[in-house]
């Protein structure tokens, strides 16, 4: 389960970027094989004197936490190509603005993650597919 936790300056995004965003976050993973429900986009609104690069207060950057759990991102191939994939996704609701922006991916071990109090399926499986077409966590 992605999840996409986006720092920025109050006011940076209306309602319907935030949407776009989400998206576009959603998709990406969903393009890698993830059921859309796995995918979590949370944006906090930091104001500039609680928002400090350098020591220094700052109202002019993105900062994006991005948790990973439900595949593995070992290969340094599939890591640079998902270090880009992530940059594409951000660029242009960062760049656009005139805001910095920055991101970093924790990889949590799938094996301590549960939704709904069920153990997700494995990748790639028939039960997995099912919670795709689903749009939803249920037994298998």
């Amino acid at each position: 389960m992605p999840l996409w936790n986006v720092y920025h300056p109050v006011g940076a995004y209306s309602e319907e970027e935030k949407r776009e965003f989400a998206d576009l976050v959603t998709s990406l993973h969903e393009a890698a094989g993830l059921p859309r429900f796995y995918v979590v986009t949370l944006f906090h609104e930091v104001d500039r004197g609680s928002f400090y690069v350098g020591g220094e207060p700052a109202d002019d950057v993105v900062r994006v936490a991005i948790d990973i759990f439900a595949r593995d991102v070992d290969d340094p191939a599939r890591r640079e190509s998902f270090r880009h994939r992530i940059g594409a996704v951000i660029t242009p609701f960062a760049t656009a603005k005139g805001l910095r922006w920055e991101f970093h991916v924790d990889q949590t071990p799938r094996d301590l993650w549960m939704i709904n109090g069920l153990v997700p399926p494995p990748p790639g499986s028939d039960a997995e597919r099912l919670w795709a077409n689903e749009n939803r966590a249920i037994p298998y």
